[in-house]
């Protein structure tokens, strides 16, 4: 697959978590260092409002400060791709328009969940989501999460029809069908990996880079293994990626960014901070990658 020069979602973004308080507030203070640190340190964009980010947890009024904070934080250094999603297509289609503001880039919009639509319902849904938006829209596919697998057949349909869908992170973790769609997509529709496990090997294939959930904490760590494609590196991190995942996203991330005091270790529920065994394992797993 081409990459066209014109696409803004190449390399290494990341899905950045929204750090709290002890009280559970927003900690607006270390959300503006994580930003800083992602720029500093390699990020070729970010991804703001994803599953990573908590955003189920957020009010409306949460996201759309989150948004504009991190814009105002980047200042138009990196592309800023925004999360916005809905298992009601009135919903997603109107907080889509609600996003279509000034330094966002595109949107990202995942399959929608709970509901288990057929692959009709789900063209459907991103037809009036892409027929409503001002914005690109890179579509989301994470089975894991929304009960349902887009194929590949629905993608490339939405693909050829529609000009402002430009890609698609792909979590379905099916390498076939990854496969399938880098070899069907025209040129303008481009793959990203959404499974840092799978992110060399999806480039390796043609995707165009990984929107990360372990780049929020070893960020010059992760885009060095990106823009250099080092099977040694990949080998070093393979065995950790697991652990970031083992009792949920972000709880994995944000204990180890906590361990390095980039954040205080706080959730919403009903996510909660990882084991204390876990904890262990994972501040012993990364102690020998520094940045």
């Amino acid at each position: 697959m081409n990459l066209s020069c014109s696409f803004k979602f190449g390399g290494l973004g990341v899905a950045l978590v929204t750090p709290f308080m002890p009280d559970g507030q927003i900690d607006w203070t270390a959300l503006e260092r994580i930003v800083e640190n992602l720029i500093g340190k390699g990020a070729d964009y970010l991804c703001v409002l994803g599953t990573t980010a908590e955003t189920p947890t957020l009010s409306q009024q949460e996201r759309m400060d989150v948004l504009r904070f991190v814009i105002k934080c980047n200042g138009g250094r990196l592309p800023v791709l925004a999360g916005c999603s809905s298992n009601c297509t009135y919903t997603a289609v109107e907080q889509t328009r609600l996003f279509c503001i000034d330094g966002v880039d595109a949107i990202l919009t995942c399959v929608p969940f709970y509901n288990k639509p057929s692959q009709e319902g789900v063209y459907r849904h991103f037809k009036a989501i892409a027929q409503a938006s001002e914005k690109p829209l890179v579509l989301y596919n994470v089975p894991g999460r929304t009960g349902i697998n887009m194929t590949a057949a629905t993608t490339l349909r939405l693909a050829r029809e529609f000009s402002n869908i430009i890609g698609i992170k792909e979590a379905s973790g099916k390498m076939d069908q990854i496969k399938e769609l880098i070899d069907g997509a025209p040129s303008t529709f481009h793959v990203i990996s959404g499974d840092d496990s799978l992110a060399l090997e999806s480039m390796r294939m043609g995707a165009a880079g990984v929107i990360s959930v372990i780049g929020n904490a070893i960020p010059a760590t992760f885009s060095r293994l990106i823009h250099s494609r080092s099977d040694a590196l990949q080998q070093q991190l393979q065995p950790l990626y697991g652990l970031l995942f083992k009792e949920g996203n972000p709880s994995g991330v944000k204990a180890l960014m906590a361990s390095r005091g980039m954040l205080h270790n706080v959730l919403r529920l009903p996510m909660v901070p990882v084991s204390d065994g876990l904890n262990r394992e994972i501040v012993e797993g990364f102690a020998g990658i520094t940045e």
